[in-house]
């Protein structure tokens, strides 16, 4: 499972790892893999260690690097031992970063064991799949004429009217570089252009043309809507891991909500 939406909770590992309490109740959680200044570190500690910097890499840590990570990791206690002798850990910033991140390490761990006992079931997959199929943007193909001036745009609608053609139009007086195909500016979806432009598109029907000239900060624009068409949406198949993330997603949210209604919460700020 992808565990980054799980709120991005294990990057504070890689640099706290090795440190202070949390360190010392986990070195005796499996062979020691070295011994610093007499204190055991664990395999189990360890491989920890190398799991977070190989999702954080995403790719996997071959055997020789396996050994640079464990330099890596034997400077980093002996490190947070110099800072624990040296008393940093009673400084409250400290204590609040480290209280942050033991929040972070058993909110992740506590999200990760409510989906194990609450998966997503294939009932739950098709209905998200669906849903987000009926949200998929349509697309449209149309052409643009663009000019500087508005009453120059009025007068090549009128031409159009009178039975010009658009393409032809377009080369002649465009200034987009679409004009030296036409004014064609293929397949596109409305959030892709400016307001204005998009508006006028989304109004017309195949085959139609703006009555008025559209402004944007571009210039002036006559826009003629060729087609438009529902975009053909991928195989439930190619997509399920990630139908299955948005409905984990929902799911947690669902069950923070539920904690928090349960919950007796007081903002002081």
């Amino acid at each position: 499972m992808n565990r980054h939406f799980l709120v991005g909770l294990l990057l504070p590992l890689t640099l706290l790892a090795g440190c202070g309490k949390a360190a010392e109740n986990t070195a005796a959680a499996g062979p020691p893999v070295a011994v610093v200044n007499g204190k055991n570190i664990s395999k189990s500690e360890f491989d920890l260690y190398v799991d977070n910097v190989q999702r954080q890499s995403q790719r996997q840590i071959s055997e020789d690097e396996k050994s640079q990570l464990l330099d890596q990791f034997i400077s980093m206690q002996l490190a947070a031992d110099a800072a624990a002798k040296a008393g940093i850990e009673k400084d409250p910033k400290v204590q609040d970063q480290l209280a942050l991140a033991r929040l972070n390490v058993l909110v992740d761990s506590g999200l990760q064991q409510w989906l194990e006992k609450n998966p997503v079931t294939d009932e739950e997959l098709r209905p998200e799949y669906d849903a987000q199929v009926a949200q998929m943007p349509k697309e449209y193909h149309a052409r643009h004429i663009l000019v500087d001036d508005e009453a120059k745009a009025e007068a090549i609608i009128k031409q159009l009217k009178a039975g010009g053609d658009f393409a032809k139009a377009a080369e002649k007086n465009s200034k987009d570089p679409s004009g030296k195909n036409g004014g064609d500016l293929g397949w596109f979806t409305l959030d892709t252009m400016v307001k204005p432009f998009s508006d006028a598109v989304a109004a017309l029907q195949p085959g139609q043309m703006t009555d008025k000239p559209v402004q944007s900060q571009f210039g002036w624009h006559i826009i003629k809507l060729e087609e438009s068409r529902v975009t053909a949406p991928p195989p439930f198949e190619e997509v399920k891991d990630r139908v299955k993330v948005l409905v984990q997603r929902k799911k947690l949210q669902d069950y923070l909500d539920g904690l928090r209604k349960e919950a007796k919460v007081e903002k002081k700020i």
